[in-house]
């Protein structure tokens, strides 16, 4: 089997897919990608092929942008006029050659990635959606319905519903919004059992301040960028804390820009999440899917700052799930943090709500169960 997966956005849409690409080719199906230009290296350093599928959404590396108010009615018209809008028109027609030069058998897509179900219909070939909005709720009923009805009509696909497999990783109960009926959750990346990645500057760092809680700061690879001095507030009340504080910036911040820390505090570019939520006592971040589902399916409360995109809505459900605190990002003080994580690592409650969650995540099947279901719409 040929199989063609496809992503619109970063690091928060392509990680999803790695693990079921992953199923698929140790199965010896061949896999492709197609992704825009910024991201084809990282698919390559996974191990995949990638080509070129335009549909800019990432910034340039060198961007820096102020930290605004998050508005979630501009987030929902970047779903329906950015996605299924502009990116979708302009990725779907290069989709469609790639699959037909590939020879695709199947398309697996991320879940905004509206062009490439759009281009798998006019492929012929069964394709199925893969969950990157954690919590649900930004994609009403119809949202979308207008511009992939355009989007279909150019690309000569005939009109109406359109019929595909859902591949979720999170765990049902995170969901605010049920999903379709007949969808396979399977596990988070997180839990799926392969050698661990070391991290010698990290590890050695760690193993010399034994004895203390470990918090891991992030603010995810695209946020970063447009941040303001929220890095600066929040390490500067977290380096308050009686705990070791590993925080990571981001391959396009340079740690500098931080200044000099207190020793409980090291900066990175980038760690690898699997190489810290494990032993990590509590999380701060900014809300965004892919973090908060692999800290929950670790078990690991939260201490949540949405910027942007889904976020607002994943940070909703956890406040109702109790298994974290929400700051503002625009006005959180260093005090603040520095007492939200406090109340986060010593009030018992939070912790065992996100073991609730940890243990429905640990029950569910593996990546391979998707590639099982890849399989039979492939045949």
């Amino acid at each position: 089997m040929r199989a063609l997966f496809s992503f619109a956005g970063g690091n928060g849409h392509a990680l999803p897919l790695i693990p079921i690409a992953r199923a698929l080719a140790v199965r010896g199906h061949e896999v492709l990608f197609t992704c825009q230009p910024a991201m084809l290296d990282t698919v390559r350093a996974a191990g995949f092929d990638a080509v070129d599928s335009g549909g800019t959404t990432l910034t340039s590396a060198s961007y820096r942008g102020p930290l605004v108010a998050t508005e979630r009615g501009a987030e929902v018209r970047a779903i329906r006029e950015g996605f299924a809008g502009r990116v979708a028109r302009e990725r779907a027609p290069r989709i469609v050659d790639v699959g037909v030069d590939f020879g695709a058998d199947v398309v697996v897509h991320d879940e905004v990635d509206f062009g490439a179900g759009v281009a798998a219909q006019r492929l012929g070939v069964p394709h199925a959606s893969v969950t990157v909005l954690a919590s649900g709720g930004m994609i009403a009923p119809g949202l979308v319905d207008e511009p992939l009805e355009s989007l279909r009509a150019e690309l000569g696909v005939a009109p109406g519903a359109d019929d595909f497999l859902t591949i979720a990783p999170v765990m049902p109960s995170f969901r605010a919004v049920p999903l379709p009926g007949g969808s396979l959750c399977i596990k988070p990346d997180v839990l799926e059992e392969r050698e661990q990645p070391e991290e010698p500057v990290v590890d050695a760092w760690l193993a010399g301040r034994p004895g203390r809680p470990l918090v891991y700061f992030t603010l995810g690879t695209v946020f970063h960028q447009e941040s303001g001095d929220l890095f600066t507030r929040v390490v500067t009340g977290l380096e308050e804390l009686d705990a070791n504080v590993v925080v990571t910036v981001g391959r396009e911040v340079d740690p500098a820009e931080l200044g000099e820390r207190a020793d409980n505090v090291l900066v990175e570019r980038f760690v690898p999440q699997r190489a810290l939520l494990p032993r990590a006592a509590a999380v701060v971040s900014h809300a965004g899917s892919g973090t908060v589902v692999s800290a929950l399916a670790c078990g690991v409360p939260l201490v949540l700052l949405p910027m942007g995109a889904d976020q607002p809505w994943n940070a909703d459900r956890c406040e109702e799930l109790g298994v974290g605190r929400v700051l503002d990002p625009l006005t959180a003080s260093p005090a603040e943090a520095t007492a939200a994580v406090d109340d986060v690592l010593t009030t018992p409650g939070y912790r065992m709500a996100a073991g609730v969650l940890q243990k429905e995540a640990e029950s569910l099947p593996p990546a391979g169960a998707a590639a099982d279901a890849l399989e039979q719409l492939g045949e």
